[in-house]
């Protein structure tokens, strides 16, 4: 993707992630709260297929590039459903629950030629491959200019994980 003529900025492989919500910034008080939510998650490993190169929010105008998840979806759905009601609860703000769309950013899009919009059209089938899920993280982000600092604030294990 980086040779087709496009400006794209890559998401280190240490970053790469599926983001069930995204929290924005919060108060000390309720990322607490958060993490009692998640304590209370009780899940059974599972693992995810990674499937067909996308684009948001579109592949004819791609500012986002990700691969989306072809198997283990239900399993995330069942997290982010049981999740949910509880952090609106909280209270905290969400984005509508039909925006959900399980995938993993790959790239942010600076500039896209017709030769990266074309190379995306042709992987939008591509098996990536598998990723066990064993545990739940609340990151922290913190913005540079070189990108985003991940830290992770708490982790829910997965039944049988210590």
């Amino acid at each position: 993707l980086q040779t087709q003529g496009s400006k794209l900025k890559l998401v280190e492989p240490e970053n790469l992630h599926l983001t069930l919500f995204f929290l924005g910034e919060q108060p000390p008080s309720v990322v607490e709260r958060v993490k009692g939510v998640l304590s209370e998650l009780s899940f059974s490993p599972f693992t995810l297929k990674l499937k067909g190169i996308g684009a948001f929010p579109s592949i004819d105008r791609p500012r986002v590039i990700w691969v989306g998840i072809s198997e283990g979806f239900e399993h995330v759905r069942e997290i982010y459903s049981h999740l949910r009601p509880k952090l609106l609860s909280i209270p905290l703000r969400l984005e509508s629950e039909s925006r959900f769309e399980p995938h993993v950013t790959l790239a942010r899009v600076k500039f896209s030629g017709y030769a990266l919009r074309k190379t995306l059209s042709s992987l939008r089938e591509v098996e990536i491959g598998f990723q066990e899920v064993k545990s739940i993280r609340l990151k922290k982000s913190t913005l540079t200019p070189r990108g985003p600092i991940y830290e992770t604030i708490y982790e829910a294990r997965c039944e049988g994980e210590a």
